[in-house]
């Protein structure tokens, strides 16, 4: 039998090796979009199923046919905006000039922040000149079946104008935005999330480092020396014992399949194991999404999408609903 292939695991492209802060990813740009709607989305992974599909891509070798792909469930309670964030401009950008909150603050978003106890004082006619709006907008996990109230608040860029951007804005304060505002099927999707945490872990599993054999010095599952003498010093690409896990990573042009109504037609009997029922609107995405089950992930527009992917959703003939 020939040697297996085992490359070096824990690629030097993400580095340092530092763990996310938070379950659910921060997001650092946007992109462009001339209609004035939210760009993303907030999410919680529900599971996986497979699905019987009319393959559509135009360059597939199987165009035309029945074929059957794997897909994420994605739970999608509405987002509820709490808050609009005005931006001026600045020397290195923008900065943040202030913000105007809605009356009616849900309850669960006590759990997450001290709500205001009087009425808020600013409103948008204190803001007549700005760079950038954005939306503070906050999820219901409530609504969904992941077992806690507290939400997750964050920001969100708005497309257009910046006369359109406010204009949005002060219509949607204070009220739920729903994934099918935001998204359409066949869109091509960015998906940020938190891989699963592994904790400590060796070499061997870290990084993929060949076991030594049983003759070998001192261990078997490490590396044989960390270095010469002279730097004296290990450099960074040593493969060392540590952390496993728990990383912010981005999966770039992931293909919306569905978006359902109805949790009934993707629920087994008895739910989902390790999630239960879906309750809300939900997405179907072709292929895995990093994380664990009840996790949060973002959804934004693809930042560089991939020109050849066919705009169109595939006829879907069949969803899986065994357990």
């Amino acid at each position: 039998m020939g040697q297996p292939s085992a490359p070096r695991h824990g690629s030097i492209q993400f580095w340092p090796r530092r763990r996310a802060k938070h379950s659910v990813a921060r997001l650092r740009s946007w992109a462009p979009e001339s209609k004035a709607k939210p760009l993303g989305f907030i999410g919680y992974k529900a599971g996986m199923t497979h699905l019987q599909v009319i393959e559509n891509h135009p360059r597939s070798l199987s165009k035309g046919e029945e074929i059957s792909v794997a897909s994420t469930i994605i739970d999608c309670p509405p987002m509820t905006v709490a808050g609009v964030c005005f931006y001026d401009k600045h020397l290195t950008g923008v900065r943040k000039a202030g913000c105007v909150w809605a009356d009616n603050l849900s309850k669960d978003l006590g759990r997450k922040i001290q709500l205001p106890k009087k009425k808020s004082i600013k409103t948008f006619d204190n803001f007549t000149q700005f760079e950038d709006v954005r939306l503070l907008v906050h999820s219901n996990p409530s609504a969904a079946a992941i077992g806690t109230k507290k939400p997750k608040l964050l920001e969100i860029a708005l497309g257009g104008s910046k006369q359109e951007k406010a204009a949005y804005a002060k219509q949607v304060l204070g009220k739920s935005i729903s994934v099918e505002d935001v998204f359409e099927s066949g869109n091509s999707l960015d998906v940020h999330g938190i891989t699963k945490a592994k904790g400590f872990q060796g070499t061997v599993k870290r990084f993929g480092v060949p076991i030594r054999q049983h003759k070998a010095e001192k261990t078997k599952r490490g590396i044989g020396t960390l270095g010469p003498w002279h730097p004296n010093r290990v450099r960074y690409s040593v493969a060392q014992s540590g952390k496993m896990g728990f990383h912010l990573r981005t999966e770039y042009n992931k293909q919306l399949l569905k978006i359902g109504k109805d949790g009934a037609d993707v629920t087994p009997n008895g739910g989902i194991t390790k999630y239960g029922i879906v309750k809300n609107n939900y997405l179907l995405i072709r292929g895995s999404v990093s994380g664990v089950k009840k996790r949060p992930v973002m959804l934004t527009k693809s930042i560089r999408p991939d020109h050849s992917m066919t705009k169109e959703a595939p006829q879907i003939k069949y969803v899986s609903v065994k357990a």
